[in-house]
């Protein structure tokens, strides 16, 4: 028999996904759970795996294709359970398909069949006429008959176009409509080439052009044409769909910069001791093999204040008008992939040592960036860091991870000419940005965070007092 696989919610209340890859062709035959495609989410790319086994007999959607949740795009040739070889696809009218359970979501429940119907508007109306209702023979008492219906002949009643009845004006856009108030053309004159009768600016240049208004608006028409070509427009500009990764970033950094109220405050540390601790730490034997980057000690750094500062590791719970307070730690990193911007987070990141942070933070970066995050590692965060400072960029106002209280930004570590010692001396400086929610965490909390972070950076024997 042939069974369609529609593409599965892949949780999270995505509605949509791109085909990213094809890994299979029709004619193939597929074991079960065998990876068939990628689909890129609002989040992360994804594996698909084949719910069936069976022959490939047609892959309903193209790589580069947007598809919704629910619509099917593949099918498969598959055996029945008697272990009969496959039979013709199921016709039209047969009962709707169920959801399919795969690895990675289900399949949405599909409605109804086709798309619904629009009753076209009319610009002429039958007067308005009372229809006899005649009950069918069969349900009439036998001696009682039924009295005649004599016809009533109706007549179309033609009314004017005016501003009351805007449904009567000719079928345009708004742009059409402007051109022609420009020109000075009457649209009820203009005969509409467009689907349906729809004006199009050419019937309207063209109409201006066929001498009937005077020289100055056929001069008008005529420079409203003249500019560059579309191909001409296309040589000069890019335009790329804005959909996956970047759509979803974008709506919910609208959503976070409308709904919570931002504050941030800036911090500029003098980090030289932490630096020359992250340099003894290379060269130790613990240490050997993992990446240590000033990222490593940042993110150590807010775990133990956090232990000091636990309302920063928060989210605001609207719907219940309560605030959330975790007694975890996901700890979320930014990370610039060429698909945008991720925030994969460390689970339970306050329960790992330093050498564990380091090995965690080293291959969730590394997964990020080759579009690897699978949507678990995508949700869940309670508190993130953005490093800027890899772009030599000095401080800035990050924007909070939607349902997370606070993010922090660091910056690049510069040698500054710096007070040391009661002297001026060349210092290594960075300056730290900490952005949080001001509905659940005060300035007094947010300053005793940022400043906790500072110190443990320019004095690291301060974790032996936070801890």
């Amino acid at each position: 028999m042939i069974k369609e696989f529609r593409l599965p919610d892949l949780g999270e209340g995505l509605t949509e996904s791109e085909i990213v890859s094809w890994k299979v062709g029709v004619g193939d035959t597929v074991s079960l759970n065998q990876i068939i495609a990628e689909v890129e989410t609002a989040k992360a790319v994804v594996e698909l795996p084949s719910p069936f086994a069976g022959v490939i007999t047609a892959l309903h959607e193209q790589p580069g294709t947007v598809v919704e949740v629910g619509k099917p795009i593949v099918s498969f040739e598959v055996k029945d359970d008697a272990g009969n070889q496959p039979g013709p696809a199921a016709p039209a009218e047969a009962p709707l398909p169920k959801r399919e359970p795969n690895l990675v979501g289900y399949g949405a429940v599909v409605e109804s069949i086709g798309r619904p119907v629009r009753r076209q508007r009319t610009l002429l109306e039958p007067a308005e006429t009372k229809p006899a209702v005649v009950e069918p023979a069969e349900t009439k008492p036998a001696e009682t008959k039924a009295p005649a219906v004599e016809p009533v002949e109706t007549k179309p009643v033609e009314t004017k176009p005016d501003e009351t009845n805007p449904a009567e004006r000719p079928r345009s856009t708004p742009p059409v409509r402007k051109l022609a108030r420009d020109l000075g053309v009457d649209l009820e004159k203009v005969a509409g080439t467009g689907p349906g009768g729809l004006i199009t600016r050419d019937d309207v240049r063209n109409f201006v052009g066929g001498g009937d208004l005077p020289a100055a608006a056929q001069e008008l028409a005529a420079q409203e044409t003249a500019p560059e070509s579309a191909s001409a427009r296309r040589d000069r500009e890019v335009r790329t769909p804005i959909k996956g990764v970047r759509k979803f970033t974008a709506a919910a950094m609208v959503s976070s910069a409308f709904t919570a109220p931002h504050v941030t405050e800036f911090l500029t540390v003098d980090v030289t001791p932490a630096m020359e601790l992250l340099a003894r730490l290379k060269e130790s034997k613990p240490f050997a093999g993992h990446k240590l980057t000033p990222l490593t000690l940042v993110a150590k750094a807010v775990l133990i204040a956090l232990r000091r500062n636990p309302g920063l590791n928060a989210k605001w719970d609207e719907a219940n008008q309560e605030i959330v307070q975790f007694n975890y730690v996901n700890l979320g990193i930014a990370a610039a992939t060429p698909r945008g911007l991720t925030v994969p987070n460390i689970k339970d990141a306050d329960r790992l040592t330093l050498v564990d942070l380091s090995a965690a933070l080293a291959g969730l970066t590394d997964t990020a960036r080759a579009g690897k995050s699978s949507p678990e590692d995508l949700s869940g965060g309670t508190i993130s860091i953005t490093n800027i400072g890899v772009f030599g960029i000095d401080a800035g106002t990050p924007i909070l991870n939607p349902g997370e209280a606070a993010i922090l930004a660091m910056g690049a570590v510069r040698k500054t000419p710096w007070e040391y010692q009661d002297q001026v001396a060349l210092r290594e400086v960075m300056t730290l940005s900490l952005s949080f929610d001001h509905r659940l965490v005060d300035g007094e909390q947010g300053s005793r965070f940022l400043a906790d972070v500072g110190a443990l950076l320019a004095d690291p024997g301060m974790a032996f007092a936070m801890a």
